[in-house]
This record gives C-alpha cells, structure tokens and sequence, in this order.
C-alpha cells in the first residue's frame, strides 16, 4: 500500500468513486484499488451510476494522479484524495452532481456538504432526479 504521496497512472475506473492505480517503477509497478475518500457515487445500476463512472472517468482514465492515501477500508481499498490534472476528483464528482458527500465516512471532508448542496441547488447530475436515493440507502434496499 501507498504510504506517502505518490504520482500513478490511473489504468481502470469501477465506478464513480472507485478507480484502479498503477504506481511504481517500471518492471516493478504495483496495482492499487483506490476509493475515493469522502464521497459515494450511485451504483452501476442505479440512477446516474454509468454517467457517474464517465465523469470520473473523462477526469482520471489514462491519466498521472497524485494520490494522498489516508486509510484502509473493509474491501482492502485504499481511502485516498486523488488529483487528476489538477483536480481533486471527488470534490469534482460532488461538484458536478454524480457523487454525495457520505456523511458516514466523510470525518475530514466536511467541506463537501456546501459542494454539495451547491450542485444541488443548479440541479446537477443526481439533483436533476426528483428524488434522488442515496447509494446507501440503495445497496440497504437491495440485500
């Protein structure tokens, strides 16, 4: 696992707050699954999943991203802040309406609820669904 800063190539996009990292040095890269931090994105086949999963991936896919790792979740995924051209790319997801700031697990990104409620408010993405379901809220309704 990343332990500092580190520059990747991001190589796969899972959804719209999963994407897969390529780091280290050629003849010896390592592949990490990194989940955004602070964020959750709609489901694949959720309302606005697949448009989430483009978002990012026009943002990150293919690109060199700075990644700051800060945890581990129960997958195995490192929790990260990632920058893709100079973008923090959940803070985009949330900004652009294909992403919730997640309460839950959102200790240190608190700044994302006026991101949020911003994106909201011009009705972007998710917010132009009359009442849109939170991914968690989805996934509980699906067990």
């Amino acid at each position: 696992m990343l332990s500092a800063i580190a520059i990747c190539l991001i190589v796969g996009i899972s959804d719209g707050d999963t994407l897969t990292a390529r780091c280290g040095a050629p003849g010896a890269y390592e592949q990490i699954k990194i989940r955004l931090g602070g964020i959750d994105a709609p489901e694949s086949r959720q309302p606005f999943g697949q448009k989430s999963k483009q978002n990012l991936s026009d943002l990150c896919f293919q690109a060199q991203a700075e990644i700051t790792p800060k945890s581990k979740d129960r997958y195995g995924r490192t929790i990260a802040d990632v920058r893709c051209g100079g973008l923090d790319a959940g803070q985009h997801q949330v900004a652009t309406g294909m992403a919730w700031y997640y309460v839950k697990y959102g200790k240190g990104y608190e700044w994302l609820q006026s991101i949020e409620e911003s994106a909201r408010i011009s009705e972007l993405g998710v917010w132009s669904e009359p009442n849109p379901v939170p991914p968690w809220d989805w996934r509980k309704s699906k067990r």
